[in-house]
């Protein structure tokens, strides 16, 4: 159960792109204002899966710094019947520039296990800095944060890959910069909790860590749509391993036309 909602973040927040490549300032074209997408987090350490947690993701309209901004919020918590276990309250905040899909400042307030953290990033544009509760760093150009790079990334048109292509991204996190990649894997129809879908699936490089091993171990699902919302999320972590559904969703900007089926 150990840091469960940071890892779902994780999961769904490695697709950022990096400066220099031709998504550098794109434009938003699969979201919008009033979206809500609820999961399911499952874990696993003997091949059964239990239903261990939930995280939410919704996006609003916003003013930061005289600059519209998307305001995306990623809660997550851990089951009650499970907090005895270890107790997860967290929350994510991303003001995103609507104009290039940049973050301006990211909000992390988290409760995990007894342990607690806040932080709060502002990004700048013009200078490439992030300026945190620790000092000031310098960041490359086109530099996303661990929520703000999960919508970024959805606006990739994955048509232009052939799979094993890898497209790099860098990611601003706990003051550093993390080059990092995807993997392109091509696309298939999977079945989840919700209903069976086309997607696009790939792997992201993992940063090797308390959680995780490293290496290309994860394996994420998107829907096969002009809405790339996540579907799906496997990975082995440090003791066991880890299944994430989408359940619900709200205000899609387009129809959720990779579903095949649907099991409710």
């Amino acid at each position: 159960m150990k840091k469960i909602f940071l890892l779902v973040i994780w999961i769904m927040g490695l697709q950022p792109l990096s400066a220099g490549d031709e998504f550098c300032g794109i434009r938003n074209k699969a979201f919008e204002e009033g979206e809500s997408i609820s999961y399911n987090v499952f874990y696993s350490v003997i091949g059964l899966y239990v239903n261990a947690g939930n995280a939410n993701f919704s996006v609003s309209l916003d003013k930061i710094n005289n600059r519209i901004a998307y305001h995306v919020v990623g809660k997550g918590s851990s089951n009650p019947s499970y907090d005895w276990i270890f107790k997860v309250r967290d929350r994510y905040e991303s003001y995103i520039d609507t104009a290039n899909l940049q973050p301006l400042k990211f909000i992390r307030n988290i409760e995990e296990g007894g342990y607690k953290k806040f932080e709060n990033i502002t990004f700048n544009q013009e200078t490439n800095t992030a300026v945190t509760t620790e000092g000031v760093y310098k960041v490359p150009g086109c530099i996303q944060d661990v929520l703000s790079s999960i919508y970024y990334a959805r606006n990739i048109d994955f048509n232009k890959y052939k799979p094993e292509d890898k497209i790099p991204f860098a990611m601003f996190l706990d003051n550093e910069v993390y080059n990092l990649y995807i993997k392109y894997l091509g696309k298939e129809t999977i079945k989840t909790k919700y209903g069976k879908f086309r997607a696009i699936k790939f792997k992201p490089l993992l940063v090797k860590g308390t959680l995780f091993e490293g290496g290309e171990k994860m394996t994420v699902w998107v829907s096969d749509d002009p809405n790339h919302i996540p579907l799906r999320i496997e990975s082995p972590i440090v003791v066991g391993s880890v299944k994430v559904d989408m359940m619900q969703y709200r205000n899609l900007r387009y129809p959720l036309s990779s579903m095949i089926s649907f099991n409710h």
